[in-house]
């Protein structure tokens, strides 16, 4: 073994793990320690080194002859001993102890000091004898309970916990050497009590893995792309020139002419590749993953004091289902179980400071984690070299997302303009603010509201044709239209990337199953063998033959191979995912229940105020908080609801990670959705729907009035007249739940743009920068708390793998695609009611695209690159999205604006077929000698004259006809245009939407041309091959036959047969 192997490679010297470990994995049973296991050893650092054997100075038995001794109190001080200037040589962490070897992973452990050293008068002077201290150490029960060590003193106490991790990780590691990685520990670092464990995966290792998991890698073979000719080549030229200010100036992103043939790599076709350069050949990505797969599949199955004494049945097979979750997923349990803190890859480097090494950190630093590059495309190739495909096409599909949103601003502005300057020109509203048709309103509640003018709601009014005008249908349409686009565009963008980024062959291989799943279907068989056995009245075996099948099982024997979890082990779990879900829904109505009682109930008391500014702005005051209120009471419940659905999709148990995420996802966005609409729903399909007539209003708990009015005016259940709200002011701007004359199509636009407006900023961008913030700041606090001294010396002289460690671990893109999701929602749901949502998201993401980057750049840990050729289980829940949106604004035009009444006027009643007169046919007629009793307003007079008729704004038959206050035929032949509007409109709009995906092909023109060359320049290289191959073999069979020619021509002449004339006295 090498010299910088020692304890380089990772063999922990405490245990000899390594030696178990290849026992384990060859089947020999040799003791720890003992000849077997040194030869074991022996074996294994022979086969995995990098260097002849007369470099290996020093002997690995000899290491650990000297760490039994009690001489080494860690494998730091060791490794710290073998280099002079370490900083120096491993570049501050990115390199091992000798200068050379990559790290390309790091595990993080913490560990105890121990509270004193062993004196020399305890320590074993000999090899052997520590060695079979060591092997006795291990044939004891479970620590805890000292023995005698040597010199008759007893061992100090050890914690269970701590010392079966410890015993966990030095088994994990000494198999993940089996698997050919090389390990470094360091244990003396500047953060107190934790250790790090740095992996590199040697040449061989690379190579073996990466025929493995198939990687597609360049080969030597290099092919013109094909360029456009013509007129699309100037088109090109031109754009390109123009767009050259906001491209990146990153190497990746220009334009490519030429590209490399790609193939699956194999060991046995190293020829094809170009290996000139085997440190670069395979990325620091590359590795990073080949080293992660690795350390998913390597088991930890026999652990050191994994059984105890005296135990029973219960807690073997609890302990037995520990070792096979650690020994399925190797080091997804053992992060769960505490035995490693955290294990990622690392940084490339600093990516700002005074002479900073140029990194692709500090690259994308500078060209696309800078809000002063807000302009420029993103380096999506560079994101996709240094982060992996996954986060690449999250990126990717932002930016595009983000692109398409540019013309849907457009056309959003176009149409409020729209709806701006033609306010002055809309009949209806002129009509409602022309006081000479001295329109008197019915009272909007009983006993305490009083009669009130028409125009007074005439700012309302004015202010609902800027969402509410012709326009805004087409703006619907337009958008479901743009919504089918961009899908389509992003399926192309997406085969575009898989093209560029050698994913054309791409196949997602089964996850491994998770290491609950396979506790949970080792408790299954379990007992199920135990049942088998009761019915077959067998004695149980006795508690060593259990221990003995446990110890077994642990070992590697499968019990699980015939056992899956089915849909009745699951029920209980189904069942309380629907429950818990139906239940948090049920909580999202009664939070907007809440809301409504609140409005009801702060209009009251602000009615009873003295102060007359107090009650000239309750409808201002009312409405602001409500939905202040819904804003804080949604971002508060998204929180919990995401935990929720992480703990419902627990207790499923999924098989795989990709199952476990897909439900989680699923599960998530359906609270979250139900959370975010909920009170919009309210708004625009609910309110005011059931009010009543006057005299006659429908109540909620006998009190409060079922009626939200978006004008100024409102009243509440009743009360007390009071003399100073018998003004026309007053009368006028009381009552918060009826919709106004003018429809709710305005407070629908200000619930949603308050909600989200105030999502965006508070929990997508405030949150996503404070909170991290905030974490760093009380971590630096801790740090000076710790370590106030030397903090100045102890920030400069930090180790790449210890700066790395004090960043935010990566929590997955989940929360990154969510909410754009729900603000996808808001651009497509109800885009009828506001149409500049596209607007206000495209300003936001502008934002979000650059501080998602700075947190992927500067706050969090590298993740694990992951390759993936699509977005996953979010592209359906887009197309969803865009579905329902499509029926939603039907709903929305339909229902809730007056599109449709107008029309119906428009053409079936409008005498001179203009508007006029249209506000007058949406009024109803009211006798006020019809109010019942207690219902009639307490101060008649309040306009200065006797009302005889009201009107009120319903399809009701009026007081002198036969049927009076019942529906009119005028609201049967409006409802049926409204569902007609929703029928025709959604499959309109539908049908619009299918056609543009069936016109535009999902894989561009140019890229199917592309990858069908690439088909056949690989098997012409494969035929060329293959010839060459022939060519060779029948050039060596020539000289082989041409070698043999002139042995055949100079061999001597047979003898001549007796009987032959030839021969001497032969027959002649």
């Amino acid at each position: 073994m090498l010299e910088g192997d020692i304890g380089l490679e990772g063999l922990p010297p405490k245990e000899a793990p390594a030696a178990e470990a290849a026992g384990a994995v060859d089947g020999e049973g040799a003791p720890p320690g003992g000849p077997g296991a040194q030869a074991a050893a022996m074996r294994v650092n022979e086969k995995y080194s990098t260097l002849p054997a007369a470099d290996r100075s020093v002997h690995i038995i000899n290491i650990c002859a000297i760490e039994d001794i009690g001489y080494l109190p860690s494998e730091g001080t060791l490794l710290n001993s073998l280099s002079v200037d370490p900083d120096a040589e491993c570049k501050y962490g990115l390199y091992f102890r000798d200068g050379k070897r990559k790290v390309d992973y790091v595990l993080v452990y913490h560990h105890k000091r121990a509270s004193g050293s062993r004196t020399l008068a305890r320590r074993v002077q000999h090899s052997d004898a520590g060695l079979a201290a060591r092997s006795a150490r291990q044939d004891q029960p479970l620590p805890g309970k000292a023995g005698p060590v040597g010199a008759g003193e007893p061992e100090p106490p050890l914690d269970y916990h701590e010392d079966d991790k410890r015993f966990r990780r030095e088994e994990y590691e000494g198999n993940l050497m089996e698997a050919g990685l090389e390990l470094e520990r360091d244990e003396d670092t500047k953060i107190h009590g934790v250790g790090f464990v740095k992996i590199h995966a040697p040449w061989n290792v690379l190579c073996r893995e990466a025929e493995f998991l198939k990687l597609k890698m360049p080969t030597k073979k290099l092919y013109h792309i094909n360029e456009t000719r013509g007129l699309l080549k100037k088109i090109n030229s031109v754009l390109q020139k123009m767009t050259d200010p906001i491209q990146p100036k990153v190497a990746e992103h220009r334009p490519q002419t030429t590209k490399r043939l790609s193939y699956p790599f194999s060991r046995e076709k190293k020829h094809l590749f170009d290996l000139s350069d085997k440190d670069s050949f395979f990325d620091s990505k590359t590795r990073s993953t080949i080293v992660y797969e690795i350390l998913k599949r390597t088991t930890c199955t026999k652990a050191k004091y994994s059984m105890g004494q005296g135990e029973g049945r219960k807690k073997d097979s609890a302990l037995l289902s520990k070792r096979r979750k650690c020994g399925k997923y190797g080091i997804t349990s053992l992060l769960a179980n505490g035995v490693y803190s955290a294990a990622y890859p690392l940084h490339d480097g600093d990516y700002e400071g005074e002479n900073v090494e140029f990194n692709d950190r500090k690259l994308l630093y500078e060209e696309w984690a800078s809000y002063g590059v807000f302009y420029k495309y993103q380096p999506i190739d560079l994101v996709r070299k240094y982060f992996g495909e996954k986060i690449g096409l999250y990126f990717a599909w932002l930016g595009v997302y983000t692109q398409m949103l540019i013309p849907a601003s457009m056309v959003g502005i176009i149409v409020f303009l729209y709806g701006w300057a033609t306010v002055d020109e809309n009949i209806p509203s002129m009509e409602m603010c022309d006081q000479r048709h001295n329109i008197t309103m019915c009272p909007l509640c009983d006993k305490t509201c009083s009669y009130w003018k028409m125009s007074s709601a005439c700012a309302t009014a004015r202010a609902s044709h800027l969402f509410d005008n012709p326009a805004t249908v087409f703006f619907s349409i337009f958008m479901a239209l743009w919504a089918a686009t961009f899908m389509e565009h992003w399926k192309r963008k997406q085969m575009r990337l898989n093209y560029r980024w050698d994913l054309t062959g791409f196949e997602e291989e089964e996850d491994h199953p998770r290491a609950e799943y396979e506790a949970r279907v080792l408790e299954k068989s379990l007992r199920k063998e135990s049942k088998s056995k009761e019915r077959r009245h067998l004695p149980e075996e006795p508690a060593n033959k259990w221990r003995q099948r446990v110890k077994t099982a642990m070992a590697g024997v499968k019990l699980t191979d015939k056992v899956k979890l089915t849909w009745k082990d699951r029920f209980p779990a189904y069942f309380t995912n629907l429950v818990s879900i139906i239940f948090m829904i049920a909580v999202t109505f009664a939070i907007v229940l809440g809301v409504i009682i609140y409005r009801i109930s702060t209009a009251a008391a602000l009615a009873m105020n003295s102060s007359p500014s107090v009650r000239s702005n309750i409808r201002v005051t009312v409405t602001a908080t409500a939905v202040i209120i819904n804003l804080v009471v949604i971002i508060l419940l998204d929180e919990v609801y995401g935990c929720i659905a992480r703990w419902l999709t627990k207790i499923e148990v999924p098989k795989t990670e990709k199952s476990f995420e897909e439900r989680l996802i699923f599960k998530a966005f359906l609270l979250k959705f139900v959370n975010s609409y909920t009170p919009i729903f309210y708004v625009a399909f609910f309110k005011g729907r059931f009010v009543g007539r006057p005299g006659d209003y429908v109540y909620i708990f006998r009190s409060f009035r079922m009626e939200e009015d978006t004008g100024n005016r409102s009243r509440v259940h009743p009360m007390p007249a009071r003399p100073h709200l018998n003004s026309v002011t007053s009368a006028k701007t009381l009552f918060p739940n009826k919709c106004a004359p003018g429809g709710c199509l305005m407070e629908l636009c200000i619930q949603l743009s308050i909600i989200m407006l105030g999502k965006q900023l508070i929990q997508n961008n405030l949150f996503e920068i404070g909170i991290p913030k905030m974490k760093k700041f009380i971590r630096y606090l801790r740090l000076r708390h710790q370590s106030p001294s030397d903090h100045d010396e102890y920030v400069k002289k930090k180790q790449r793998y210890e700066v790395d460690y004090t960043l935010e671990p990566f929590a997955g893109l989940t929360p990154e695609y969510m909410e754009m999701i729900i603000q996808f929602g808001f651009v497509t749901l109800f885009v009828a009611s506001f149409p500049l949502a596209p607007l206000f998201a495209l300003l936001n993401n502008i934002i979000e695209i650059r501080l998602d980057a700075k947190k992927f750049i500067t706050e969090l840990r590298r993740p694990v690159a992951v390759r993936a050729k699509d977005i996953g289980i979010w592209y359906d829940i887009l197309r969803g999205i865009g579905k329902l949106a499509v029926i939603i604004n039907a709903f929305v035009i339909s229902f809730t604006s007056d599109f449709i009444p107008r029309l119906v006027y428009l053409y079936m009643y409008s005498e001179n077929g203009t508007m006029h007169g249209f506000v007058n046919h949406t009024l109803s007629s009211f006798n006020v000698s019809d109010f019942q009793n207690g219902t009639a307003p307490n101060d008649p007079l309040d306009l200065g004259y006797e009302v005889q008729i009201c009107r009120y704004k319903d399809y009701r038959e009026p007081p002198w006809s036969e049927h009076k206050y019942d529906v009119s035929k005028d609201f049967w032949a409006v409802l049926a245009a409204r569902l007609a509007f929703v029928i025709v409109f959604q499959n309109l709009v539908m049908f619009m939407s299918d056609f543009v995906d069936w016109v535009i092909p999902d894989i561009p023109k140019d890229i199917s041309q592309q990858m069908h060359k690439e088909k056949v320049l690989m098997v012409e290289l494969f035929m060329r091959e293959e010839q060459g191959k022939q060519q060779l073999l029948d050039t060596w069979m020539e000289k082989d036959r041409k070698k043999a020619e002139p042995f055949n021509n100079h061999s001597p002449t047979p003898p001549a047969p007796p009987d032959s004339p030839d021969f001497p006295g032969g027959t002649p």
